[in-house]
């Protein structure tokens, strides 16, 4: 081996290298275009079913079809922010005019009745309070300078959520566009064995991310019974935060419970501890139970088992890696993602004896 050849293997591997960091530092600065195009194709998934029941059943043209379904999901996602603009409007106005030491009072006298309910004498309380000054390093003015700053995303927001209707209306008019961006870089012999593993995929997560939102919406409606009938002011708005955070596994479950216990005793400031407020946390954590009992053995079972083919076991083990590699996102993404990768094995590596045992059910 001359010379010339080791400085120019050395230069082609000093190139590759180079296009690689190139590309990656230009997906990082176009992140944001990514993520619009990621949740469009969610999107596009999930009206998938809607279109070819209007062009199949009621014999709809395409565009029609794509324009009614694109109304249903601009008339849900309507809906939704008519649940939360008047609440955020509401709390906005109270909370610009708060006055913080009356929440940090507020605060103190939840905690001096939990304290007490406990068993401590009033003098325990007032001195663990002053040695461990809790509440004088606390900062409650931190909410309206962080409400002041959510509402000046909200232009940024809206930008973001028309890029995404955007997309999604040509995703759903032109179901191969994304299909030939993805052939364009494949090889002509490989060209018929993508084009089966898109329509596979496109069928498995269009099925899985309908029913992950009737999952939502199961825990949804058991989450606003409950806060009904306890009594609790906002209760559709809370319900539906704490069921959307269902959406991460395993971990959103508790944020939301938590979220939603809190809400109830802060709701309840300034009544009795023990006749008032304990008793409603308790009917939450009972209701909370129940919908985490029904969503575990019926709606989880249920999406995996029939959308992406997948034992519980199999999704569990997949979901705490990618969240052990990369956060929250992996875990969100942890499903669609490995069906994706489970339909491609399958389809260009049949034969090995890992990737048969894997795909059996597919």
């Amino acid at each position: 081996m001359t010379a010339k050849t080791i400085s120019s293997g050395i230069l082609r591997a000093l190139g590759i290298i180079a296009a690689i960091a190139l590309g990656l530092y230009f997906l990082y600065k176009i992140e944001s275009v990514l993520a619009y195009l990621a949740i469009a194709a969610v999107i596009a998934l999930i009206g998938r079913p809607v279109i070819l029941f209007l062009r199949h059943k009621l014999k709809f043209p395409n565009t029609l079809a794509v324009v009614l379904t694109m109304v249903l999901i601009l008339g849900i996602l309507g809906g939704i922010l008519a649940l939360f603009v008047p609440l955020l409007a509401e709390q906005g106005k109270n909370l610009s005019l708060l006055d913080i030491e009356d929440l940090q009072q507020n605060v103190e006298g939840l905690y001096r009745e939990i304290t007490q309910y406990l068993g401590l004498s009033q003098s325990d309380i007032e001195e663990s309070i002053q040695e461990s000054k809790i509440f004088a390093n606390l900062d409650f003015g931190f909410i309206p300078n962080f409400l002041n700053s959510l509402m000046g995303t909200l232009g940024d927001l809206s930008i973001g959520l028309f890029s995404v209707l955007f997309i999604s209306f040509f995703f759903l008019k032109d179901s191969k566009l994304l299909q030939s961006g993805i052939l364009a870089f494949v090889p002509d012999r490989n060209e018929q064995r993508t084009i089966k593993s898109i329509d596979k995929i496109n069928n498995l997560l269009s099925r899985y991310f309908v029913g992950l939102l009737l999952q939502i919406l199961i825990l949804f409606i058991i989450y606003t019974i409950v806060l009904l009938i306890v009594g609790i002011e906002n209760a559709i708005v809370i319900a539906f935060l704490c069921a959307l955070f269902n959406v991460i596994p395993y971990i959103g479950p508790i944020i939301g419970g938590v979220l939603m216990i809190l809400l109830t005793m802060t709701s309840n400031l300034g009544a009795d501890f023990s006749t008032v407020i304990l008793p409603k946390t308790g009917y939450i954590l009972i209701g909370l139970t129940m919908g985490q009992l029904i969503d575990n053995f019926f709606s989880q079972p249920f999406i995996f088992s029939n959308s992406v083919k997948s034992h519980p076991l199999e999704i569990f083990l997949v979901i705490i890696i990618a969240g052990l590699l990369f956060g929250v996102v992996g875990m969100i993404v942890a499903v669609p993602g490995y069906t994706a990768i489970k339909v491609i094995l399958k389809e260009f590596l049949a034969e090995n004896k890992t990737v048969k045992s894997l795909t059996k059910d597919l």
